[in-house]
């Protein structure tokens, strides 16, 4: 198997910070929490900017600046920019990271989906902040759009600036989506897959869904026309990226999609659940990509390349 790539989702926009106190909220607490997420073993870091006042998602290209800019500084990792942004937000706020700043890779979501928050307002008895309970409440009746208007946008943003989409699957429809777009020349081959499983409204976070979307993917593109990564939601995180690293994918952790580190207990910060994936990766004999093995791997532009 070729080495394998750990991507740390530092921050997002779906974990609050009433959920866990070792959530990044501020520039440069995400940069740092990814400079150490990289020191730890992640080749990616995938990155969403926060308000640093009260920790609401934010679409503020200084805020941004202020993060990749440290990281760039410190770290050779490779710095994946969000387009998907936060709740309200229009894909031309999502997007303009990636003519502002022409990252290495950008993710690309592949379809509208219900993405719901809601059922964390059982858990949460106190709230840190005055936005959470609202955003959670106001997540029951969200649509996650991405349509294919939205697709040509950021089909010409990632081709205009040499960033490398990372295109997330959060359903098998997204596949067909995508099949449609290499048709149509919009995507071209070889393309990276990130399997976004367990999002309430979306496909579960279960080994037959993974062997399904994996399974779909071969029959619409062929098993050498794309690298593929895992991301697991919450409880979900640990068997899919055991079967991931074992199947010959790739895998994605942190904050943003999981605060544990084992049942019951939250996960101090991002390299401790990248330590994890790499202690997995030992278990199955498989070796750890380089932020540089990784840019070869993926046929990236390399850092020298950015914007920032």
């Amino acid at each position: 198997m070729e080495k394998l790539i750990i991507t740390a989702a530092v921050t997002g926009a779906v974990t609050i910070p009433s959920q866990t106190p070792y959530l990044p909220l501020t520039p440069r607490e995400i940069a740092d929490s990814a400079i150490e997420a990289a020191e730890a073993g992640a080749a990616i870091v995938h990155i969403h900017a926060r308000r640093p006042e009260d920790g609401l998602p934010s679409s503020d290209p200084e805020h941004f600046r202020e993060i990749v800019t440290r990281i760039k500084e410190h770290s050779d990792v490779i710095i994946c920019l969000t387009t998907g942004g936060g709740i309200s937000m229009t894909v031309e706020e999502r997007a303009r990271v990636v003519p502002l700043f022409k990252p290495e890779m950008c993710s690309f979501n592949l379809g509208s989906i219900n993405f719901s928050l809601h059922p964390a307002l059982k858990r949460i008895k106190k709230f840190r902040f005055e936005w959470e309970k609202g955003y959670l409440e106001m997540s029951k009746d969200f649509v996650f759009k991405n349509t294919f208007k939205d697709f040509e946008y950021l089909c010409q943003a990632t081709r205009e600036n040499g960033t490398k989409p990372e295109l997330e699957v959060y359903d098998v429809g997204h596949l067909y989506n995508l099949d449609f777009l290499i048709r149509e020349g919009l995507i071209s081959l070889p393309v990276h897959l990130q399997f976004v499983m367990g999002v309430l409204g979306a496909i579960r976070g279960t080994p037959e869904d993974l062997l399904y979307l994996k399974n779909k993917a071969d029959k619409l593109f062929g098993p050498d026309n794309y690298t593929w990564s895992v991301i697991g939601i919450g409880a979900a995180h640990l068997s899919l990226s055991s079967m991931a690293i074992n199947m010959g994918g790739h895998v994605r952790v942190g904050l943003e999609d999981n605060i544990y580190i084992k049942r019951g207990v939250l996960a101090k910060s991002n390299a401790e659940l990248v330590r994890k994936a790499v202690e997995l990766a030992g278990a199955f004999n498989r070796e750890v990509a380089t932020a540089d093995e990784a840019r070869r791997m993926l046929n990236l532009k390399g850092k020298d390349k950015v914007n920032f």
